[in-house]
């Protein structure tokens, strides 16, 4: 009887403890599912991470849960794959100016088009 009551003392210091890491466990997996969405699997190039099942998209799944489990931020863990990757391996480019004409060049169509198309509607509309 004595010792159901140290148990039960015990697991009550420690439910906090307990709740904590399952907190901890869920927030972790909360950002590796959001990772996977967003990084490209390399065997596949048209699948994200998560949708994959290749061998490489496996052993990337395990790298960035350990990353993600040793504390690193969902940043540092995309860091470190494009150091060792490449940018390729993000669905969405990173802004730099390496990737400037990528990110500007749909605008700057939008509106050369336009300009030309106005030029010449004036130019028929003079006629």
């Amino acid at each position: 009887m004595l010792i159901i009551k140290y148990y039960l003392i015990l697991k009550l210091l420690l439910y906090p403890f307990l709740i904590f890491g399952v907190q901890e466990e869920a927030k972790i997996k909360k950002d590796l599912r959001s990772l996977l969405s967003e990084l490209r699997c390399m065997v596949c190039q048209n699948q994200s991470l998560l949708d994959s099942d290749s061998d490489l998209a496996n052993d990337m799944k395990k790298i960035i849960y350990e990353k993600l489990k040793e504390g690193k931020s969902k940043t540092e863990v995309k860091d470190f794959l494009v150091s060792r990757y490449g940018e390729f391996i993000l669905f969405k480019p990173l802004f730099n100016k390496t990737n400037l004409l990528l990110w500007l060049g749909p605008i700057l169509s939008f509106l050369i088009i336009g300009f030309v198309g106005f030029k010449k509607t004036r130019i028929k509309i003079k006629k």
